[in-house]
């Protein structure tokens, strides 16, 4: 159907297995060029770090759905992973969630975009917490140079045409750059992971 398996490299990999068994890790040939692309860069800048991808897109046909996401159905479009650090500063490929989504970043109390949407009526917003199947490695702590570092490798690919993360997160990493945005109400939040789109 035009798209080909995400492999596992010494530069990418999936971040459970679950996503490999159940097919949610196919994209389109461009998709695929671009995130070994961007993951070579990675691993140049930090050795030890991997691109960490969660879901993807099914191997079948355009339009059909990746529940619960809500654009996953091209190949054009992936989850990514923040990059996180220990508490001693150093960074590692962990992740605080078994799943990768539902472990959030929390919002200043002044930029509290959930708070906002869901008071517009849009409940489903911060639904993926119940998805993260527990919050395994509790101590672990966003790195914010790291993870602009990658936000900046993915925006530097003419490929891309949007990256979705929450508005505190993009002001928090003062990142000015315009294909990075917010997603809408509408979508779940993005301050667990990276949402890609060619």
């Amino acid at each position: 159907m035009g798209r080909i398996k995400i492999k596992d490299t010494p530069s990418i990999t999936a971040h459970t297995l679950l996503t490999k068994i159940c097919n949610r890790d196919y994209v389109t040939p461009d998709t695929y060029k671009v995130l070994t692309t961007v993951a070579k860069q990675l691993s140049h800048k930090y050795p030890s770090i991997k691109l960490v991808y969660l879901d993807a897109n099914f191997p079948f046909i355009d339009g059909y759905p990746l529940f619960p996401h809500l654009s996953h159905n091209d190949g054009k479009k992936i989850d990514l992973s923040f990059i996180y650090k220990t508490t001693n500063e150093k960074l590692t490929n962990k992740k605080p969630g078994i799943t990768g989504y539902g472990v959030f970043i929390p919002p200043p109390n002044n930029n509290n975009q959930t708070e906002y949407c869901k008071k517009k009526g849009y409940w489903q917003y911060d639904i993926t917490r119940f998805f993260s199947l527990g919050n395994w490695n509790r101590k672990l702590i966003l790195s914010e140079k790291a993870t602009k570092d990658l936000l900046l490798l993915l925006s530097n690919q003419p490929m891309v045409r949007k990256i979705f993360i929450e508005p505190h997160l993009k002001q928090r990493l003062r990142i000015s750059n315009t294909k990075i945005r917010f997603h809408g109400c509408q979508a779940v939040r993005h301050d667990d992971h990276i949402h890609i789109q060619l």
